[in-house]
């Protein structure tokens, strides 16, 4: 029965994705006789603070209403009772590679060169699915990792409504400088070894993030470090004037810029060069933090995948052993970062470890010292900020995108009631029926 039921909101969930502009009447409003649905759920979060005995009532695939129980019209409206739980705006994934799979079943160097395209889309149908059953219903993925621009046509198929999974914002095969990413350990006499990202150095990474932007990225993400230094270790790669050449290229056409970068310098020239979220950030400084401030620029802290990797490389965290200095480094830069005031955007760099685990990153936030409202803000009302989609997503507000997702408990309380997903709607449609139990 429960499998029934999964499948029939799936369907249904297909369904409404593909009529939906059927429900819409003039500028994206919903239609004066599209479908009426009333939530009732415990509570709302409504993207910004915590509301008791508060109704959700949805037309199309719009939030017509929100606010007390007895205050929200139900007169011929379907009515689906949430007892127990917080309702909440869909969350956010702010770092997402839905290419990859976890590095403790294949490494990375060996699915970038020996996977297939084709076999490498199967699996991100799959991931895409339980990004979105796991209260997801926007991810920012930040490249292909190789697969070309098969983020695009996967974010094509989702809005067509072939396969089920959260709205996509993507930057295709992201750009790294000539000779600094990977895969490597080939022999030399091979040559040119296809690579991970685009490479492109100076005045032609004009013409590789317009030829991006041609391909359907939405934000364009840079390499603004990586591990190419000398024994290994993480250096800058691109110059301030490089990344200013590339921010400004793309912003000339409404794209921002996003930046990996785990050393200070690396993220200094980025913030310096205009980007505006730096992912990862694991040696920033107090100095850093404060010119990322300044600067306006997000830091998007993928504290899973670093907690993730040390487990792989042996840590026992379940057994109790004390956290290896890269995590007691990561701790002390998040810190830092708190500190100083950045904005935090959720994100956790999933596809280095399981897909449909993305709750893991707002629990480590909360571990790592951030208030729970302020990781749950990081994922909803802050992440459609920062992702400049605030006009559609984010919050429990008339006129957006009913992206709504129920969990049972009180997350404000207990960050992990996040893992707790009991109902799942995008855009006004079931993608996962509540379920009692």
């Amino acid at each position: 029965m429960r499998k029934a039921t999964l499948i029939l909101a799936l369907g249904f969930a297909l369904a409404a994705s593909m009529s939906a502009q059927g429900g819409r009447g003039r500028g994206g409003q919903p239609a004066a006789d599209a479908a009426v649905t009333i939530l009732k759920p415990a509570r709302v979060f409504d993207g910004e603070s915590m509301h008791e005995g508060w109704a959700v009532r949805v037309r199309g695939d719009r939030i017509d209403a929100a606010g007390p129980a007895a205050g929200i019209g139900a007169a011929g409206a379907a009515q689906i009772d949430l007892p127990g739980t917080t309702l909440m705006p869909g969350m956010v994934e702010g770092h997402s590679h839905v290419l990859l799979h976890p590095y403790n079943e294949t490494p990375w160097n060996d699915q970038v060169a020996h996977d297939s395209v084709g076999v490498r889309i199967a699996r991100a149908t799959n991931h895409l699915r339980s990004t979105l059953m796991a209260g997801f219903t926007t991810i920012r993925d930040l490249g292909t990792e190789g697969a070309g621009y098969s983020d695009v046509e996967l974010k094509q198929a989702v809005e067509q409504g072939i396969i089920p999974g959260p709205r996509m914002i993507v930057v295709t095969r992201a750009i790294v400088a000539t000779g600094s990413y990977g895969p490597k350990g080939f022999s030399l006499e091979w040559g040119h070894i296809p690579q991970g990202a685009e490479e492109a150095d100076g005045n032609d990474l004009v013409r590789v993030v317009r030829d991006q932007i041609g391909h359907g990225a939405d934000w364009i993400k840079i390499y603004a470090d990586y591990r190419w230094g000398a024994g290994g270790t993480a250096a800058p790669t691109f110059s301030v004037d490089e990344i200013k050449l590339i921010v400004d290229t793309a912003r000339s056409s409404g794209r921002p810029v996003a930046a990996h970068s785990a050393t200070a310098e690396g993220m200094r020239r980025a913030a310096l060069g205009g980007v505006e979220t730096i992912e990862h950030g694991d040696a920033g400084t107090p100095e850093v933090f404060k010119l990322m401030k300044e600067h306006n620029v997000a830091l998007c802290p993928t504290l899973a995948a670093g907690d993730a990797t040390s487990q792989y490389a042996g840590w026992n965290k379940a057994g109790g052993a004390a956290e290896p200095p890269g995590i007691a480094r990561k701790r002390a830069s998040f810190k830092a970062a708190l500190d100083a005031g950045v904005t935090i955007l959720s994100g956790s760099d999933v596809g280095v470890f399981t897909h449909g685990d993305n709750a893991r990153e707002l629990e480590l936030m909360v571990n790592y010292g951030m208030p729970a409202v302020d990781a749950l803000r990081s994922a909803t009302s802050v992440a459609a900020r920062v992702l400049h989609v605030e006009n559609r997503i984010g919050m429990v507000k008339e006129g957006l995108l009913a992206d709504l997702v129920a969990v049972d408990g009180d997350p404000t309380r207990d960050i992990s009631a996040t893992r707790r997903v009991k109902f799942v709607m995008k855009g006004g449609a079931v993608a996962r029926a509540y379920e009692t139990r």
